[in-house]
């Protein structure tokens, strides 16, 4: 099986990483839209044009299912994306929340995200769904830290630290200081690289849900023989030196070559 995953740049391939270790048994197209990135910034109809383009390029290429691996696009576009493409499509979103749903003893979780999938509540309304109660928190400087290569930097380490300490003492005033959560959804694909600083800061100990994880084994359980051999072809819309070296550290490994496409507009 061809699997498709698309991204606005980068942070997808933390996903990609995962499914290649869940599903190595399956082949994959990549494609991050790094010419139009950040989508965090555009109105949904934006999101929703650049995704849908993307999805048809992958699609081209003759994939049999497509993971949406981008939290922007997953929140605000993913039934515009399923209407436009005759193959499975899976956000990362759902599988988050699933994840979360099922390691919860609270049943309170918190969500770190972007700016923008915060403002989208797409996590909050999934968990919602679930019966979770749901305390959201915006960590806007984490991305462009993580992209730096500060993932073990004392001022990324600060900067975590008060993003949590915030989040704390909202779901304090909302919950009561004593109802504490236990479960923290990693809502951006760059902060899987964090997992280990975030440990360290956290004020307590909490169950930590990566929707890369959750997203691969949702996978995994559709595609119970790919019949591949994990070959990778990676796309992306722009600066290819650039993703090809910032890209091997989100996927753990090397990018042998990057073909540049260009989408329609």
């Amino acid at each position: 099986m061809k699997v498709g995953v698309f991204d606005s740049g980068f942070g997808g391939l933390t996903v990609l990483r995962a499914l290649l270790e869940e599903v190595p048994d399956a082949d994959y197209v990549y494609l991050g839209d790094s010419a139009r990135l950040p989508y965090g910034s555009k109105s949904a109809r934006t999101v929703a044009h650049y995704a849908v383009s993307s999805a048809r390029f992958l699609h081209q290429q003759g994939i049999e299912l497509l993971v949406i691996a981008c939290n922007t696009a997953s929140a605000m576009a993913l039934e515009q994306i399923q209407e436009a493409v005759p193959v499975p499509v899976i956000g990362v979103i759902v599988p988050g929340a699933e994840a979360a749903k099922s390691v919860t003893k609270t049943g309170r979780v918190c969500v770190i995200a972007t700016s923008a999938t915060v403002s989208s509540h797409a996590y909050r309304d999934a968990l919602a769904s679930l019966g979770l109660m749901v305390q959201e928190k915006a960590c806007p400087l984490l991305v462009p830290l993580v992209e730096e290569g500060w993932v073990e930097h004392r001022v990324t380490e600060q900067v975590a630290r008060i993003y949590l300490n915030e989040m704390m003492a909202d779901s304090g005033r909302e919950w009561g200081d004593a109802a504490k959560p236990d479960t923290l959804v990693l809502g951006c694909t760059h902060y899987p690289l964090l997992k280990s600083l975030l440990r360290r800061v956290l004020p307590f100990p909490m169950q930590m849900v990566d929707s890369a994880e959750a997203i691969a084994k949702q996978v995994r359980a559709k595609v119970k023989s790919g019949n591949g051999a994990g070959r990778v072809e990676f796309f992306a819309t722009d600066s290819l030196e650039k993703f090809k070296t910032l890209g091997e550290r989100f996927l753990g490994r090397e990018i042998p070559s990057v073909s540049l496409v260009e989408l329609p507009e």
